[in-house]
């Protein structure tokens, strides 16, 4: 729904995934992509916002739960500190209040580790400048590993060993890095394919500043055709 990272631009919304599962909405992310939910989830199905950090680009989308009309539990998951957060961001005079929200919501903090509510999914600590969750999701018999924010680290490899979809931030152009402020090349994301099996790779949250334009996302993709795909904003992927 969104694949920018930083801010929106004409290459797209910030970073919102959705996964369609026969049970569940499961959000990954709650950036400016977001408002597209009710074009492309059934919103009768419960609905799991997974966040992955507390960067504005991963969380203003949240700003608009309250036009969605959801007819089962909305359950947030995200790190420890999840739940005063959103209860900072989301209040008077900011935006419309957790607690008005015309529909159930429950926040859900988690440690690294395994866990089995709402559904199986195991999460581990990544390598960014402020505390960030990479996910690994167990849904309909398939396994899926999110990464972002993070630059390199072990965790990414072990979130993503042998899943089937593996997706990964790709904010930084290659040759790029930073301890500061770190985050993905095209090369950090295909190593970490290649170090845990995993069978397929996706690239999203593209910098808007350093990927200013498609043909600049494009261009990763033909330089590593058979190897990744470069995601764009309302792409559908099959599993």
């Amino acid at each position: 729904m969104g694949t920018n990272g930083w801010y929106d631009s004409e290459t797209g919304n910030t970073l919102s995934i959705l996964i369609r599962s026969d049970d569940l909405n499961v959000v990954l992310d709650a950036g400016g992509g977001l408002h597209k939910l009710d074009r492309y989830a059934d919103l009768s199905k419960p609905t799991v916002i997974m966040l992955s950090h507390h960067h504005l680009d991963h969380l203003i989308g949240l700003h608009q739960l309250v036009r969605f009309r959801f007819k089962e539990k909305v359950t947030v998951v995200g790190i420890i500190g999840t739940h005063n957060i959103l209860h900072e961001l989301l209040r008077d005079p900011y935006s419309v209040p957790l607690g008005l929200l015309p529909y159930n919501i429950e926040i859900l903090e988690v440690k690294e580790g395994v866990h089995d509510r709402p559904f199986n999914f195991h999460s581990r600590l990544l390598f960014h400048s402020s505390p960030c969750l990479g996910y690994r999701l167990e849904l309909d018999g398939r396994t899926i590993a999110f990464c972002t924010d993070t630059g390199p680290c072990k965790n990414t490899v072990e979130l993503a060993r042998n899943v089937d979809l593996l997706i990964t931030e790709c904010s930084f152009r290659s040759g790029e890095s930073s301890d500061l402020w770190p985050h993905l090349t095209p090369e950090d994301a295909l190593d970490i394919k290649n170090r845990s099996g995993a069978k397929r790779l996706v690239l999203t949250h593209f910098d808007a500043f350093k990927y200013p334009t498609m043909r600049d996302r494009e261009e990763v993709g033909e330089r590593y055709p058979d190897e990744l795909t470069v995601s764009k904003d309302d792409m559908i992927i099959t599993l």
